[in-house]
């Protein structure tokens, strides 16, 4: 269950980098809160997952899930670059979530 709540957590974090965007500075009342709404449940289901995951397993996953959807969203939805050399390195992002999966005892 804590890697469900780390996965929902890791998306949650894709969704409120994403609307920082939209929020023009936090001068768009809807987009606004529909960013805070999805930081405040992206904190809380991270700590809902700490409960029982390693601090800094749960905090990599976390931030590596936010960090490859985001970049992925960006270079399919943005147009932002999609060269050999990002995509590598999303990659290894990716193989670091999939290592510290398979590595944690939990």
């Amino acid at each position: 269950m804590a890697w469900f709540c780390l996965a929902i957590a890791g998306l949650l974090e894709v969704t409120w980098a994403i609307g920082l965007k939209y929020t023009a500075g936090f001068t768009r009342l809807i987009p606004s809160l529909f960013t805070l709404l999805a930081m405040l449940g992206s904190i809380g289901m991270l700590g809902l997952a700490l409960r029982t995951l390693p601090l800094g397993t749960a905090y990599a996953v976390w931030t590596g899930i936010g960090t490859v959807g985001t970049a992925a969203f960006g270079m399919m939805m943005l147009g932002e670059p999609a060269g050999a050399a990002r995509l590598v390195c999303i990659t290894l992002i990716v193989a670091g979530i999939v290592g510290l999966k398979l590595l944690s005892t939990h």
